[in-house]
């Protein structure tokens, strides 16, 4: 995915304990933010055992409403966050509005799969994983992306029965 993240100013949701990092391509400024402060301090230390230590300025922050000025950043990414996030429209929308326009923004993701068996299965499950993990496994990302005002540009299934998919859209041009 992140071969994938165009600009130089970016932005990176869920940041996490940082294991993307290692993926960044050369020269880009990352803004990364995370939801709890347990997770900013999990990320501020992980800052110091990896070995290649691309600068990022980390943000405690919520997805659905980012602290960030209209069109800052060239391009957000996340990798499985949008599953966690109670209102993921809200949220596409907060990254729609910091993303300049034209940009792009790219989601690595899991979600129901469009396969009728695997579908019902993860329905099924989906109350107990929400329950012990806190992830959605039956969100329709891709619908959601459409819905927060993206514009589709590709979404390229990852396997699982179509569970796993990196989603490519852009920011509209005004």
């Amino acid at each position: 995915m992140w071969s994938h993240v165009p600009g130089l100013c970016v932005l990176e949701v869920g940041i996490g304990t940082r294991k993307n990092t290692q993926f960044y391509p050369a020269g880009i400024s990352t803004t990364g933010i995370v939801l709890t402060p347990g997770m900013l301090q999990r990320a501020d230390k992980q800052a110091g055992n990896l070995r290649l230590r691309p600068i990022v300025v980390l943000h405690l922050g919520d997805v659905q409403q980012l602290d960030f000025t209209d069109g800052r950043f060239d391009s957000p990414a996340a990798t499985f966050v949008f599953c966690s996030v109670p209102d993921p429209v809200l949220g596409l929308r907060e990254l729609k509005r910091v993303v300049k326009p034209g940009g792009r923004v790219l989601l690595l993701e899991h979600m129901r799969s469009s396969n009728p068996f695997l579908g019902a299965i993860i329905y099924f499950l989906n109350p107990l994983i929400v329950r012990m993990m806190g992830a959605n496994i039956n969100r329709e990302t891709v619908e959601n992306v459409r819905k927060a005002g993206l514009e589709i540009e590709h979404v390229e299934d990852l396997g699982a029965g179509g569970v796993f998919k990196l989603i490519a859209a852009r920011v509209p041009s005004k």
